[in-house]
């Protein structure tokens, strides 16, 4: 489906708003377009209306008296009404002159000494006149009065009730497209929460914040200013094309002429739009993940004194976004007023050479009023086209976003297939696992161990060893290609990724606070963890000592990634997080190894009891802290090396006892 359809379907879900704002904008567009046939009217039924013929009758409405009779114009007559000798006004020059019968002549006029001339190329006729002085001029104009206030009333009446309709159509029309973008970045969102762990190790989150933010915004202009424009612009060029087709159909058919060359533009303009706005969304993309990482490594960029190298590389990012952005204001630039200046000038030229061929027919004389309509809808012509011709730009990028959108979105989701167990006892077993990140790049070969529960089991090895790869298969981040991971006998490629999670709980080296409170840190927001149950989680962790001199207590404030607290208080508030959820699985990766010493005491004397009745499993770098774990795996290149408890491998004066020889003489060194 391609996006335009996919944003299209995405506006149906709100249709019942945006066909009442369709319905309001027909109604607005209907009572101003009504404007130039009200002033029509009004110039050529009541202006130019005393140019009319005039019949003797008696006293009464409408009649005007002059040189002792009354008159009245042809159209006023009711039907049956008798109809006395006609009579003719005509401007002559700056002047009005009376003629007392029915003039069968059009041309040049002049009067000169009581005669009325009208001249027709070599044709003349003259005709006995008389000169209206103001006063005469003023009381046969003045039955028209009362018909031009009530028109000029009914003009500013429809101008409001336009006005009105306008109002809430704009309204209705951006509360749809609020909504519609409020639903998509909801449908982003969730969908970003079930991509696999692998997705993210592959794009930058900057790049992802910008699909959510700056990319779901420019969809929403979309719907906002563009959708609106062209919803508005097509209903006014619909009712114009009316309009003219009922004053004139030679010269409206002669105007739809602009619709194949704005199409064809259209097309031309999009074709050149997609590939600038294409490159324009990516660099802005990588600007936003660019500035992220900055701002998260400030640290090391500072200390390492690369302020120059990293301002270099944003600079060649920025120059290369504003490069295109100049190719793109080029494009506009050069179609968009200059397209519609052009085709202006070209419908004026045609309209110019039809009415001047016309008024040389005298039988085809073109009234004042018809020539102000035609001018006036041709004006209001252009106005819709402008504002589509302006909004190309603003479409075409949003197109693009939302083509960024959608690709978020289509990326494939993890499958949630499998058994959904209430509570496992823990027992895990690997069965001669193998696992690779990259095909034929083996991080895990052949690993072959079990957890019981309530053991522990502790994970240990040099960087990139397999460690947290293991982790990442237990939690089914990742799935094995070779091999099998059982919990309790069943293979967790069988059990749901949801099912399987709930009952894990992990403490990571660099553990991730939310913006919140201490509090909702640990429950995450979990209806299901009571407070008396966040609290002793953070009791049975040792925080309480910690925490106790807080204004606030564990309601104190936490800022994004727990900046204000130090390593061991973010670790504190991880552990208890895991706790609270009460798993039957716990996994602490390398979860003291950026913690003092009296912190990490605290830790251990916690860790006797919360481990009863768990599998844990401890990866970690400082052996001190595994001496008593049930079981040691020693890792090297994705292989089990050394297995077994403290003792036992210490005899054994392999790996392990290398290992914990080394730490413990940069102990002594130390001391």
């Amino acid at each position: 489906m391609t996006t335009g359809k996919r944003l299209y379907h995405y506006a149906l879900q709100f249709k019942s708003i945006i066909a009442g704002a369709l319905v309001l904008l027909t109604f607005s567009a209907a009572a101003d377009l009504a404007g130039p046939f009200i002033a029509k009217r009004v110039i050529d039924i009541h202006i130019l209306g005393i140019e009319s013929v005039w019949h003797e009758t008696e006293q009464g409405d409408k009649a005007v008296e002059y040189d002792g009779t009354y008159y009245k114009r042809d159209i006023y007559f009711n039907e049956g009404e008798t109809k006395g000798a006609p009579a003719e006004i005509f401007q002559a020059g700056t002047g009005f002159v009376f003629v007392g019968e029915e003039v069968d002549a059009d041309g040049d006029r002049s009067y000169s000494n009581g005669t009325l001339t009208i001249k027709n190329g070599d044709i003349e006729k003259n005709y006995p006149a008389t000169a209206l002085s103001a006063g005469d001029v003023m009381r046969f104009s003045a039955p028209e009065l009362p018909g031009i206030v009530w028109l000029l009333a009914l003009y500013f009446g429809l101008a409001v009730v336009s006005a009105f309709f306008q109002y809430w159509q704009r309204y209705m029309l951006q509360k749809s497209a609020n909504r519609v973008i409020q639903k998509m970045r909801e449908d982003v969102y969730a969908r970003i929460q079930k991509l696999p762990v692998s997705f993210f190790d592959n794009l930058p989150a900057g790049k992802i914040v910008a699909r959510i933010t700056n990319d779901t915004e420019a969809v929403r202009e979309l719907y906002v200013t563009v959708l609106s424009t062209f919803f508005t612009g097509g209903i006014y060029i619909i009712g114009i094309y009316i309009a003219l087709f009922i004053l004139n159909p030679n010269l409206a058919a002669i105007t739809l002429l602009l619709l194949p060359i704005l199409y064809a533009w259209m097309v031309i303009y999009r074709k050149f739009a997609s590939r600038y706005n294409h490159k324009i969304r990516s660099r802005n993309s990588e600007i936003n993940a660019m500035v992220n990482e900055s701002i998260q490594g400030m640290n090391v960029i500072q200390a390492f004194g690369r302020e120059k190298e990293s301002i270099a590389d944003f600079e060649k990012l920025n120059e290369d976004h504003f490069r295109n952005q100049n190719k793109m204001l080029n494009l506009n630039s050069l179609t968009s007023f200059n397209l519609v200046n052009v085709l202006r000038n070209i419908v004026f030229v045609v309209f110019i050479w039809y009415f001047g061929g016309e008024s040389l027919e005298a039988s085809s004389a073109i009234s004042l009023g018809m020539l102000y309509a035609f001018v006036d809808y041709i004006n209001r012509l252009f106005e819709p086209v402008v504002g589509m011709v302006n909004q190309q730009a603003n479409l075409e990028q949003a197109l693009v976003a939302g083509e960024r959108v959608f690709q978020l979105m289509d990326e494939p989701e993890e499958e949630e297939r499998g058994t959904e167990l209430e509570r496992y006892n823990g027992n895990v077993r690997f069965d001669n696992v193998s696992f690779a990140y990259k095909e034929g790049e083996w991080v895990l070969k052949n690993i072959n161990f079990e957890a019981r529960p309530g053991e522990t089991v502790a994970l240990v090895g040099h960087t990139g060893s397999g460690k947290s790869s293991i982790m990442n298969l237990l939690f089914r981040f990742y799935d094995c290609q070779k091999g099998a991971i059982t919990i309790d006998g069943i293979d967790v490629k069988h059990i749901s990724r949801n099912s399987l999670r709930r009952q894990m709980g992990i403490v990571l080296q660099d553990p991730y606070l939310f913006t919140g409170t201490i509090a909702s840190n640990v429950s995450l927001g979990d209806p299901s963890i009571s407070r008396e149950r966040v609290e002793k989680a953070l009791k049975d962790v040792g925080a309480d000592e910690i925490f106790k001199n807080l204004e606030n207590g564990y309601d104190s404030a936490v800022t994004e990634k727990g900046s204000t607290f130090s390593s061991g208080q973010r670790q504190l508030i991880s552990f208890a997080r895991a706790l609270s959820f009460d798993p039957a699985i716990l996994i602490l990766d390398e979860a003291t190894s950026s913690i003092d010493s009296e912190t990490e005491a605290i830790i251990q004397e916690a860790m006797e009891v919360l481990k009863k009745g768990r599998t844990t499993f401890i990866i970690a770098h400082r052996l001190s802290t595994i001496r008593n774990a049930d079981q040691i795996l020693v890792l090297d290149k994705g292989e089990i090396v050394e297995k077994g408890n403290h003792d036992d491998l210490m005899e054994q004066k392999g790996r392990y006892y290398q290992m914990y020889q080394l730490q413990l003489g940069k102990g002594n060194l130390a001391g």
